[in-house]
């Protein structure tokens, strides 16, 4: 999808954006801020302009991908079979111009060309026990920060949250870097460092077996250390060089692959407040888990906006994976109705439990398979209630007759959607700017492997042209 591209905007282009991305959010918080499993419960249909449901009302999947979402099939014409109204034209326009732009410099990742499963720019030791979305992400985010490092004379990358370790044994062993990498969960340490051991291996077998393909010299395994990160305190363990990181002061670059929640922030603290940061590539994720307030906003001028306030509900939204979705739309499978029918279950759950509301109901398995009362029988059980209650089956085939209904409204908030996310990572480049440092935003992964593809990336001292270099399509 087109959209605006963080790199082409002055910082007072930045604030701008930031306003016109608070007043279109306000404009249209009441779809954002419904959850779809109250479709029938608070008739989320009735509340759209009566226009934008008789230009919606009737649309197949496939059309709502190519007319709403904007996404047809390659060679599709969109053609609108109806006059829509300007507001929902509008509004399609808008959502699109006001997000910062998620296509790479990339159509289609030419190392999953030859075979979908195998990165063909990674050898075959650190492909293994990875699957294809982690190859892409640690091959395209390691080299970036490779050639950031290089930018900045960095002498240690710590890579943060770095759970099995596979971004931090490519940055090592692969590219040559020193890592540290912190984690939490110590189990996840010591699967880490089973897996450096037996990557070391695979290497040295291969180096005796094909010594002009694998680089010779010392090869220097991740330093993996259990270590929480604190969102609100600064961590030492972070900050600690490693002794075979060589003589003089510690230039630091902090990195994390979806960093999840507070993490992200945390990184971004760290790099404001100590000196021996000098550089950062996060990729964050999962911003309903942000510490509210403290996380967002983090700039000045973002928490100075009226409606700049994103409860959880948006924050839950701007995570899901819009492309993904396009695809499922245009290949219009039984997997569809799933939200249909979660929200008929609601209606039945209130009826029998009113003071029970959207109660999480496990996954259903084969849930396209099923009649909509076999769903709602399975589901009541989940949440606790008696499966055998009797069920008004005529308003239930009426509800599931709305299946399209439902798909069309969460597709219109999915449209919406990343246009909060656009606004928490533009807030984290304007908290970075006023502290008087460098930030930039680039798309960096495939978003149909990757939704979550925005890098920010900040430096100290200004890059200048020199940046292009992490541009470079060839990454």
């Amino acid at each position: 999808m087109p959209g605006v591209s963080a790199r082409g905007l002055s910082h007072e282009e930045r604030r701008q954006l930031a306003v016109n991305l608070t007043r279109v959010l306000a404009l249209y918080r009441s779809i954002l801020d419904a959850y779809i499993i109250e479709f029938f419960t608070d008739s989320l249909w009735g509340t759209l302009p009566s226009s934008w449901q008789e230009a919606l009302d009737g649309l197949t999947p496939p059309q709502l991908a190519t007319l709403l979402l904007g996404m047809p099939r390659e060679g599709e014409e969109i053609r609108y079979r109806s006059v829509w109204p300007l507001t929902l034209l509008a509004l399609k326009s808008t959502a699109c111009a006001l997000a910062f732009t998620r296509t790479p410099g990339f159509q289609t990742p030419s190392e999953f060309l030859e075979n979908p499963s195998q990165s063909s720019r990674l050898m075959a030791p650190f492909r293994k026990h990875v699957k294809p979305k982690k190859q892409h992400e640690i091959r395209r985010l390691g080299e970036l920060v490779k050639k950031l490092s290089d930018l900045t004379g960095c002498t240690q990358v710590v890579d943060v949250g770095s759970g099995q370790g596979h971004l931090s044994r490519f940055m090592s062993l692969g590219l040559g870097l020193m890592v540290k990498s912190l984690e939490g969960n110590q189990r996840l340490v010591s699967r880490a460092q089973r897996l450096d051991q037996e990557l070391l291996q695979a290497l040295n077998k291969m180096e005796k077996r094909h010594p002009k393909v694998v680089q010779r010299g010392p090869r220097h395994s991740p330093h993996h250390v259990v270590q929480w990160v604190s969102p609100t305190a600064l961590c030492e363990e972070l900050l600690l060089p490693l002794e075979t990181s060589g003589q003089g002061s510690a230039r630091l670059l902090l990195t994390g692959l979806h960093a999840c929640g507070d993490l992200s922030v945390a990184l971004l603290r760290h790099f404001c407040c100590c000196s021996e940061v000098v550089a950062l590539a996060s990729v964050g994720c999962c911003y309903m888990k942000l510490s509210d307030p403290g996380s967002y906003p983090l700039s000045q001028w973002v928490a100075g906006l009226p409606g700049h306030e994103l409860p959880y509900r948006l924050r839950e939204g701007a995570c899901h994976a819009l492309e993904d979705y396009a695809e499922r739309l245009q290949n219009a499978g039984p997997g569809l109705q799933t939200h249909c029918f979660r929200a008929a279950l609601e209606t039945v759950i209130r009826h029998v439990c009113p003071e029970l509301r959207r109660p999480g109901v496990q996954g259903i398995p084969r849930v396209h398979e099923l009649k909509i009362e076999e769903y709602v029988q399975q589901g009541l059980q989940r949440v606790g209630l008696d499966p055998q209650l009797p069920l008004d089956l005529a308003a239930l085939r009426a509800q599931q007759a709305q299946e399209n209904r439902v798909v069309a409204f969460f597709s219109l908030a999915l449209m919406l959607a990343p246009l909060v996310e656009t606004l928490i990572l533009l807030d984290r480049l304007l908290y970075l700017e006023e502290q008087g440092f460098y930030a930039e935003l680039l798309p960096i992964f495939s978003p149909e492997l990757s939704p979550r593809n925005l890098v920010l990336v900040a430096t100290k001292t200004p890059l200048g042209q020199a940046f292009s270099i992490l541009e470079n399509e060839d990454i």
